[in-house]
């Protein structure tokens, strides 16, 4: 049961430092404890867990013109941050973990503004049928957070420039762009701010709980700890990886999420395998990475690698043998 309520409102504006500040106060967040951590990055795209980033984003372009990549910890899709956004993280243990509840923050804040808005499936927050939040989720075994974004005053031209969703993708969500789906809450109400929202943010947080919001203890932050996330956070390694020289390839659209399968074949057996993906249950892609891994390259094997308990792996099955044929 939640008993404490911090807020914690980042100071820097740099993605990599930003994100291992999330995964520190992810790693010391205690029983009855629940953090709202407020934070911005400046010209950043930021990809899922187990996303390809040449795919999703022109990453020549944004580096280019002075921009950033990160991955995060979450499963989802790729989203545009400056400072015209305003990402909210609520980190707690999982016995206290409640997605509808840290939902209900969001959309009372909003509320608040004068902006009606619902939660729509599992991951958008809208407001007149558009999308101005997108949220992700990641559990570490004992603690868990939900975040995402918040469209106050965002570059549309930037965000539609450098996010290269696959035109599947576009297609499923029924739109011809990017920038068609989703909209900057000053566009519905001039008057909000970022300083506004995290107002409103602070005060629905403890409405919502009701119980008081103080300030995170600067104690709380061990700036080595956070160091060393942040090295690796901003490691090639870390945001790109390693692009296997795979001598198959298929991709598709499922309503889970989008995934592209690269495969690395000799002698007939699956030498490496790797999956990019939005999913948002990120813990699948590198199960079955595992399982594709060293498994002989025909109908039976794959039929055993991939069994099929879930959905999701009939449809991954499905899509291996049907590009077999």
């Amino acid at each position: 049961m939640i008993d404490k309520l911090w807020i914690y409102e980042g100071q820097s504006y740099d993605p990599h430092y930003n994100l291992a500040v999330e995964e520190y106060l992810l790693e010391s967040v205690e029983p009855g404890q629940c953090v709202l951590y407020l934070w911005q990055n400046r010209n950043t795209v930021v990809i899922g867990r187990n996303q390809n980033p040449w795919k999703e984003c022109r990453t020549t372009l944004l580096e280019q013109e002075g921009g950033h990549l990160a991955r995060r910890l979450s499963g989802g899709g790729a989203v545009f941050h400056d400072l015209g956004n305003l990402n909210f993280t609520f980190l707690v243990c999982l016995e206290d973990y409640s997605v509808p509840r840290q939902m209900e923050v969001i959309r009372s804040a909003v509320a608040s503004l004068g902006i009606p808005a619902e939660v729509s499936g599992r991951n958008d927050i809208l407001a007149r049928g558009r999308k101005f939040s997108g949220n992700a989720f990641y559990k570490n075994g004992r603690q868990a957070y939900h975040h995402g974004t918040l469209l106050v005053a965002a570059d549309m031209e930037k965000l539609g420039r450098y996010l290269h969703p696959s035109r599947a993708k576009l297609k499923a969500k029924g739109v011809e762009s990017v920038r068609s789906r989703v909209v900057n809450l000053q566009e519905l109400n001039p008057a909000v701010t970022v300083d506004s929202l995290k107002k409103a943010l602070r005060e629905a947080f403890s409405n919502v709980y009701g119980l008081p919001v103080e300030a995170l203890p600067a104690a709380w932050l061990d700036e080595t700890a956070i160091g060393q996330l942040t090295q690796r956070n901003r490691s090639w390694q870390w945001n790109y990886g390693q692009k296997l020289p795979f001598t198959f390839e298929c991709e598709d659209r499922f309503s889970w999420g989008e995934v592209q399968m690269q495969l690395q074949i000799e002698h007939g057996i699956i030498q490496n395998a790797k999956l990019y993906s939005d999913c948002l249950e990120e813990e699948m892609i590198p199960q079955w990475e595992k399982r594709l891994t060293g498994c002989r390259f025909e109908r039976q094997s794959l039929k055993a690698a991939l069994s099929n308990e879930t959905q999701e792996a009939r449809d991954l099955l499905n899509l291996l043998l049907q590009n077999l044929s």
